[in-house]
C-alpha cells in the first residue's frame, strides 16, 4: 500500500519543478534574445521577452512556494503569504513595459519594414517550442495547485508565442514578406496583455479579501447550517490569504452550548474536506444571543432555519 504523500511534501514536489521550469525558461529566454537580434526579428525579441516575464513569473511562484513554508510571526501572523499577490503585480508591471516596447517597435518596423532572416526565425522558435512542451511537462508533473496552474497558463502563452515567431519565419522564409513579424509581434503583445489584466484581475480580488472564485458562498452557510447540532450561520466571512491558503469566520447559532467542542470538530472537518479551508474562527452563540444580535438585521445573510426556535 502506497504512504499517502504529506501536505510538506507536495509543497516540496511544487517547489522543485517550478525551479526546474525556471531554469529551462530563463536560458532559451537569453539564447532567443540573442537570435532575435542576430536575425534582426521583432517577433523572436517579443517572444523572448514574453518568455523572461513568465521566467519571473516562476522565480516569483518558486519564492512564494519557499515562502510559504515559513512559520507565522510576531509581525505576520499568517506568515508571508501575500508576497505571493505582491510579486505577481511586480510582473505584471514588467509585463506591461514588454508590452509597450513591442507594441511601438511593430508600429515603426509596419511603418519602415526590415529584412529578417526567416531561417534563423523559424529555427530557434522551433527549438523553442520543444522547450515550451518540455516546460509543460514538468509541471504537469508537480503539484497542481493554483501556483501552477498559474505557471501552466504563462507557459501555455509561451507555446502559441513559438508558433507565431515560426510562423513569422515561414512566411519570411517562403514569401519574403517583411511585414509579418511586427504583426505577429503584436500578437505576441495582445497574449501578454490578455494573461496580465486576467492575473491582475486574481490579485485585486485577494487584495480586495473578495469570496475565492473556486467558493460558492451560499453551498458554504447552508453546508455549515446543515451541520449536527447547528441552527444557524450568520456574519459568514471567506478570503484568500493568498491563492491556495482559504480563511474563514462565521458566528455560529447551536442547539447546546454544552455541546460546542464537538460541533466545532465537525464544522471544521467539514470545511477542510469539502471546501480545502484549513484556517477557521468560529463563534458560538445561543438563540439569544443570536436574537440581541441581528435584531436591527445587521447580521447579514442567515443560513439555516429561518428561526433558531424551528
Amino acid at each position: 500500500m502506497t504512504a499517502p504523500v504529506s501536505p510538506h511534501e507536495h509543497r516540496h514536489g511544487s517547489h522543485q519543478a517550478l525551479i526546474a521550469a525556471l531554469v529551462f525558461t530563463t536560458l532559451f529566454a537569453a539564447v532567443e534574445a540573442a537570435a532575435g537580434w542576430w536575425a534582426n526579428s521583432l517577433a523572436l525579441i517579443g517572444d523572448a521577452g514574453h518568455m523572461l516575464t513568465d521566467s519571473l513569473a516562476l522565480g516569483l511562484g518558486a519564492l512564494a512556494a519557499w515562502m510559504s513554508r515559513r512559520p507565522p510571526s510576531r509581525r505576520h501572523s499568517y506568515g508571508l503569504k501575500r508576497a505571493e499577490a505582491l510579486g505577481a503585480l511586480l510582473n505584471i508591471l514588467l509585463m506591461l513595459a514588454v508590452i509597450l516596447f513591442i507594441g511601438i517597435e511593430a508600429a515603426h518596423r509596419l511603418s519602415a519594414p526590415q529584412p529578417v532572416r526567416g531561417g534563423m526565425v523559424m529555427l530557434v522558435a522551433g527549438i523553442g517550442l520543444l522547450v515550451n512542451i518540455g516546460v509543460a511537462g514538468l509541471l504537469h508533473r508537480g503539484e497542481q495547485n493554483l501556483n501552477i496552474r498559474g505557471a501552466m497558463l504563462h507557459v501555455l502563452g509561451d507555446l502559441l508565442g513559438s508558433v507565431a515567431a515560426l510562423a513569422a519565419g515561414a512566411v519570411i522564409w517562403t514569401t519574403g514578406w517583411m511585414p509579418i513579424d511586427p504583426l505577429l509581434s503584436a500578437f505576441i503583445g495582445l497574449l501578454i496583455l490578455v494573461s496580465s489584466l486576467r492575473l491582475l484581475r486574481e490579485i485585486l480580488h485577494i487584495v480586495m479579501e473578495g469570496v475565492p472564485r473556486d467558493i460558492d458562498l451560499e453551498r458554504l452557510g447552508r453546508d455549515m447550517a446543515a451541520t449536527d447540532g447547528v441552527r444557524q450561520i450568520h456574519d459568514l466571512h471567506v478570503w484568500a490569504i493568498d491563492s491556495a491558503t482559504y480563511a474563514v469566520s462565521a458566528h455560529v447559532v447551536i442547539v447546546d452550548m454544552g455541546a460546542w467542542e464537538r460541533c466545532r470538530r465537525n464544522l471544521e472537518n467539514k470545511l477542510h474536506a469539502d471546501f480545502g479551508i484549513r484556517h477557521a474562527t468560529l463563534q458560538p452563540e445561543d438563540t439569544r444571543a443570536f436574537d440581541r444580535a441581528c435584531a436591527d438585521g445587521s447580521c447579514g445573510p442567515v443560513y439555516g432555519h429561518s428561526r433558531p426556535d424551528t
